[in-house]
């Protein structure tokens, strides 16, 4: 069945209900459009080829025998994903979602200094609003470093944010948040962090140590660490992805305020979720 694919996406006189269904996807969640499916049988016969579409699902109508199969994800760029998948006597095989890493993905990037591209990067904080849903928030203005060792728990990273540049999309919010009730952006201008050490928590994933400074106070913060590749850019240069994430509580940071809406229930989360995604360029400095 090799060249099946256009005929399965289109599914014409196939059985309703019978087939293969997956999606393809990086480890940050993006499609993956050109990515390639085949599936072997026990014995390592292809039995079926398959294209996923503009969204990075693949669908096919086709009904295969009951039993169990190999299948293989591959893309261009992209390291080969393989799992075991179950068909059942319908003939259907629900795959879910199968994740692509990037070619090389889990080798660490070149050692050496690495600078954060602000541009092409996020800090984020979510807190939680009167226990219902949630306020989103980011800081427009940051700088760091990163220092790549040849050992990978000898690495440092060290970033500045400027308190100055929260950003929830309501200005009235922001000036309060601006305020000597939470960020007291006059006083305390910047945010701080500066790593102490870095233990592995799999092949591509770190926990990362250190000092965060903020609002006069500096406590110890874990960086739950993902390193997600590393390629050459438009600029002739070479950048690495990184995504991390970690818990604050602000009465650790001595922001108190608050307002309580019912018994137990307060206008603003203690605790705020912390989203990193971070670009870093190879070198000293930017290219631009």
């Amino acid at each position: 069945m090799t060249g099946w694919a256009s005929e399965g996406r289109a599914g014409a006189g196939a059985p309703d209900g019978a087939g293969v269904r997956a999606r393809v996807r990086t480890r940050d969640g993006w499609a993956v459009q050109h990515a390639v499916l085949t599936v072997t049988d026990m014995t390592g016969t292809q039995v079926l080829r398959a294209e996923a579409d503009g969204e990075g699902a693949v669908r096919s109508n086709e009904p295969l025998a009951p039993g169990a199969y190999t299948v293989i994800a591959t893309a261009v760029g992209y390291a080969p994903a393989a799992s075991t998948a179950m068909v059942t006597a319908s003939g259907r095989a629900d795959l879910g979602t199968l994740v692509l890493a990037r070619q090389g993905g889990v080798e660490l990037p070149p050692p050496g200094p690495w600078t954060i591209d602000p541009m092409h990067s996020s800090v984020a904080a979510t807190a939680q609003h009167l226990g219902i849903s949630s306020v989103h928030g980011r800081f427009t203005e940051f700088s760091g470093r990163i220092e790549i060792s040849e050992t990978p728990e000898k690495s440092a990273v060290e970033a500045v944010i400027k308190t100055n540049s929260i950003d929830t999309g309501n200005a009235m919010r922001d000036q309060h948040l601006r305020s000597g009730d939470f960020l007291n952006v006059e006083t305390y201008p910047d945010i701080t962090y500066r790593s102490t050490g870095i233990d592995a928590a799999g092949t591509d994933r770190w926990t990362v140590h250190g000092y965060l400074a903020m609002h006069g106070v500096e406590r110890e913060v874990d960086l739950d660490l993902t390193y997600l590749g590393s390629g050459p850019d438009p600029w002739g240069g070479t950048r690495a992805a990184f995504r991390a994430t970690a818990e604050l509580r602000r009465e650790d940071f001595q922001m108190n305020y608050n307002q309580v809406v019912a018994a137990g229930i307060a206008a603003i989360g203690t605790t705020l979720r912390v989203d990193l995604d971070i670009q870093a360029v190879q070198g000293e400095s930017l290219p631009f």
